[in-house]
């Protein structure tokens, strides 16, 4: 656990960050803007996906809308019953200004989270949420470009062949030409979602 922990820490402070320099925007920095350049190249890349609905999807498919991205898994206990509910009330609150922006929930557990698992999930937090799954090579690839850690912990309450998944708690907001924009770190809050958002969609 000490590399996850360690490794959440990095993002962690990336996300204050980035998420700062949200806020602050307005104020601008060259140093910030150097600083911003360098995250950009950090987070973010190509993948293709199945969609909770079967169909098969790439990034390149939301291209000309902002992407807000969030990893976890449908059995997870902790985090994403935390953060789900959070940007499902920020959608609520920007009101038209979701029409520019595609939330998608990829799962860190492929070998669970089929579409149709993924669709009776995400259809319990928000209509507009999309949840993507894949192969664990292709789940794989799209979590070490986003630098999402996930695990797998098996934990003496478990039974045989059961398990648990430590992962990331990051939330990416990604441009309409599929480059990074900004962090948000976990349990960040709607109200603070949503200003974020707003800063940017309108």
């Amino acid at each position: 656990m000490t590399d996850g922990i360690a490794r959440r820490g990095v993002l962690a402070g990336l996300a204050a960050f980035a998420t700062g320099r949200a806020v602050a925007q307005d104020q601008g920095s060259h140093q910030g803007s150097l600083q911003h350049d360098r995250l950009t190249a950090q987070f973010g890349g190509a993948f293709t996906l199945t969609d909770h609905t079967g169909r098969r999807v790439s990034n390149g498919d939301f291209r000309g809308r902002f992407m807000l991205i969030y990893f976890g898994f449908t059995r997870c206990t902790d985090t994403c019953p935390v953060d789900l509910p959070v940007i499902a009330q920020a959608l609520d609150a920007i009101g038209p200004l979701a029409d520019k922006l595609a939330p998608l929930f990829i799962t860190v557990d492929p070998g669970n989270d089929t579409p149709p698992v993924m669709a009776t999930y995400v259809a319990a937090f928000h209509p507009r949420l999309i949840g993507l799954t894949g192969s664990e090579a292709e789940i794989a690839a799209t979590a070490k470009a986003y630098k999402v850690h996930r695990r797998k912990l098996t934990q003496p309450h478990h039974g045989a062949g059961e398990y648990a998944v430590d992962h990331g708690s990051l939330t990416y907001l990604m441009g309409p030409d599929g480059r990074f924009v900004t962090l948000l770190p976990h349990n960040s809050g709607a109200e603070r979602l949503a200003a974020i958002l707003r800063k940017y969609l309108a």
